[in-house]
């Protein structure tokens, strides 16, 4: 059995989704783990279900559960390729922490490594999309230098000509502009907006204010796809 093999039915045994491995060559911000691994953990249907006036408590609680598997799930890939006698750093949350840019994005994004996995495209609402599952989920990713078989990258988006998230924003966060690779988050979307609009409707619907809402993932077609699919 191949270690890419390996490496993924461990983490598939142990919670993750899916799982890809990219070529980060000319990004790692890390020297020499020019190896992306990248999974994700998807939001249970019904909680997806009951958003139609997102944010609500139930979706909130169950991102900070996904936040603290997909940490486990980062530290067991870096032991896992530590023993088998490669270098491995697990970009967890718990790790990396508020260590954000200007643009609240880590330096390299899981969601970066999951195109260039070739696992989906960042959908006009900057969120990682898939077919299968829409924006339904929450990525975590492992820096290596391990040999794994790495995906063909997505390298644009796969949105077409759908509006629908952008139409779905109350923030006016989503400008409708589709996503490249050679794109900054900023070109297509304004993080500004959308956390000044989160403070507003968190607080409302949850009795606080907090950078959560939720209201683009719950309009994704590929999201309700996925939450009507039994």
């Amino acid at each position: 059995m191949s270690l890419s093999i390996e490496l993924e039915k461990y983490l598939k045994g142990n919670g993750a989704i899916e799982v890809g491995y990219a070529d980060i060559t000319n990004f790692t911000p890390k020297k020499g783990l020019n190896t992306g691994v990248v999974f994700f953990i998807t939001y249970p249907k019904e909680v997806i279900r009951n958003m139609a006036n997102a944010p609500t408590l139930e979706y909130l609680y169950e991102l900070i559960d996904l936040n603290t598997r997909l940490d486990a799930l980062g530290m067991i890939c870096e032991e896992f390729l530590i023993n088998k006698g490669y270098k491995a750093y697990a970009q967890t949350k718990k790790r990396l922490g508020g260590n954000f840019g200007e643009f609240n994005s880590f330096e390299l994004p899981h969601k970066t490594i999951a195109t260039r996995a070739g696992m989906g495209w960042i959908g006009k609402s900057a969120l990682f999309t898939t077919f299968k599952y829409g924006s339904a989920l929450r990525l975590c990713s492992v820096l290596t230098d391990a040999p794994l078989e790495i995906g063909e990258p997505i390298i644009k988006s796969r949105c077409g000509k759908c509006m629908i998230c952008k139409e779905a924003c109350p923030g006016g966060a989503i400008s409708g502009r589709n996503w490249d690779y050679t794109l900054k988050r900023n070109d297509f979307y304004d993080d500004k907006k959308c956390e000044k609009y989160a403070l507003i409707v968190s607080e409302e619907n949850l009795g606080k204010p907090d950078t959560v809402c939720g209201k683009c993932i719950y309009a994704c077609p590929h999201t309700q796809k996925y939450v009507k699919r039994t």
